[in-house]
């Protein structure tokens, strides 16, 4: 009898955990928001020679009378050409007269762009803005009354916490995928400006753009890539937080463009072995390495080897929290800044610079006379070191990054920051020698720049393709 009893009670308990641990359902979440969510597609204009667009040239030897005359008459010329329209990514709507979300990279190279929604209904879509630091568009249609998505709060979102995606991958539309919230607050590489949520939702080509969505159906970030040795999802995916792109869809809209805080100060990683040499009790903060002079740091009195450790009331716990915080300070805003020197706080006043856009840098360089413009082969801004700045670093000669626009150097690894000191074995001087050296360097050839990153030196090898930029 006590055995019968004890198999009811295990049975019963078993039932219980399988009725309270179930997995959620996302179907009324995806009938009620689903219809905000987008298809975006695109057509580029490419050009080629007429050799291989128009292969109807005669095939005469070369040996007949013939062929010189249709080789000097059929020159090659260039003439455009348009690409099928293909599926590129996903979107959403956030207001019902027809702004639409979506990653940059989806519609930077685009010269029509068609935005397909739920309902079949498809509309031409209008670039207003693109942020690449950020990978944010903001895309107008001509449209009214359209269904919106409800923005969350991802500083609410918890790790472990169920999240879903809505997109295109592959071009199938409107295709669902869930999963967990694997992490906060990522950083990757060449992505100063964005603490990703890191999930482990399946995202693949054509993902990007769309949202990332909370189990109350609020839209919680953007899916923008994932890391992958094949191509395809490998279980690493990461968004963009809803409140970061909000903020740039904000400023494209309203100017086009996107301002951006700068103090001027390089900066590296606090070990716990330089908490130590410093007196610092933990491993936190940003230590200075060298302060541009002139920069909205210098005038403040920031110093070399001071430690940065809260910038404007927020907490600074790896050098990696303070590109963000700067960047999304609003230009000409006074901030308070503690740092550690000398075995101490020091809390100091700074006026916050702005760092020069596309749009900005040919009035900033007629200023500085030293900067180089962006259509250098490898999309960098560049500034000669000033002689204090040689000496905080012990050079005699190099390059200031001041910006990576696009091209070669932000996909070979270059930031903002960084000191580039030569270009293979020669020394870099200035701006003018070096893009001489540059021009110099035939399409398809690799270079290799060595740059003063920190403390430490490196070389990082590049190859000049046709679509440098």
């Amino acid at each position: 009898m006590r055995q019968f009893v004890l198999i009811i009670l295990l049975v019963s308990s078993t039932f219980v955990f399988a009725q309270t641990n179930q997995l959620p359902n996302f179907t009324g979440l995806v009938e009620k928001h689903g219809a905000a969510v987008v298809n975006i597609s695109t057509v580029q204009t490419q050009r080629g020679s007429m050799q291989q667009l128009m292969p109807e040239f005669p095939n005469i030897p070369e040996d007949s009378p013939f062929y010189e005359f249709f080789k000097r008459h059929m020159q090659p010329f260039s003439t455009p050409r348009k690409s099928e329209p293909r599926s590129m990514g996903s979107g959403f709507i956030i207001s019902a007269d027809g702004y639409v979300l979506t990653n940059a990279h989806v519609v930077e190279t685009a010269d029509e762009i068609t935005v397909k929604l739920n309902d079949k209904r498809e509309f031409v879509g209008e670039v207003v803005g693109t942020d690449k630091k950020t990978d944010i568009a903001l895309i107008k249609i001509d449209a009214d009354d359209l269904p919106i998505v409800t923005k969350g709060d991802p500083d609410e979102l918890k790790v472990g916490e169920w999240v879903i995606a809505i997109g295109s991958p592959f071009g199938f539309e409107n295709s669902v995928t869930a999963g967990i919230v694997s992490a906060k607050g990522r950083s990757l590489a060449q992505e100063n400006y964005v603490p990703f949520i890191q999930t482990d939702v399946a995202i693949n080509p054509g993902n990007s753009g769309g949202p990332l969505f909370n189990m109350e159906g609020e839209v919680v970030a953007i899916n923008s890539q994932i890391y992958s040795r094949t191509g395809g999802f490998m279980g690493l995916s990461f968004a963009i937080p809803i409140n970061v792109a909000t903020d740039i869809a904000n400023q494209l809209k309203d100017g086009g463009k996107v301002r951006r805080g700068r103090v001027g100060v390089m900066i590296q990683e606090v070990t716990k072995e330089l908490a130590e040499s410093f007196g610092l009790s933990e491993a936190r903060g940003a230590l200075v390495v060298s302060v541009q002079e002139g920069a909205p740091a210098d005038k403040a009195g920031i110093e070399a080897t001071d430690i940065i450790l809260e910038f404007d009331g927020k907490e600074v716990e790896t050098s990696a929290d303070l590109p963000r915080m700067v960047g999304n300070t609003t230009p000409g805003s006074k901030v308070s800044v503690k740092v550690w020197r000398d075995g101490s706080i020091k809390k100091i006043k700074i006026e916050v610079g702005e760092i020069p856009t596309d749009e900005t840098t040919e009035s900033h360089q007629a200023k500085q006379g030293k900067q180089s413009d962006t259509s250098n082969r490898l999309g960098l801004v560049l500034s000669e070191l000033t002689e204090k700045h040689k000496k905080q670093l012990k050079v005699g000669n190099g390059l200031l990054v001041e910006n990576v626009v696009s091209g070669i150097a932000s996909h070979a690894g270059i930031r903002s920051g960084d000191v580039i000191l030569g270009m293979n074995s020669k020394d870099v001087k200035n701006v003018k020698q070096f893009n001489q050296l540059l021009e110099r360097v035939e399409k398809g050839r690799n270079i290799a720049l060595l740059i003063r990153r920190g403390d430490l030196n490196t070389f990082i090898t590049m190859k000049l393709t046709d679509d440098e930029q």
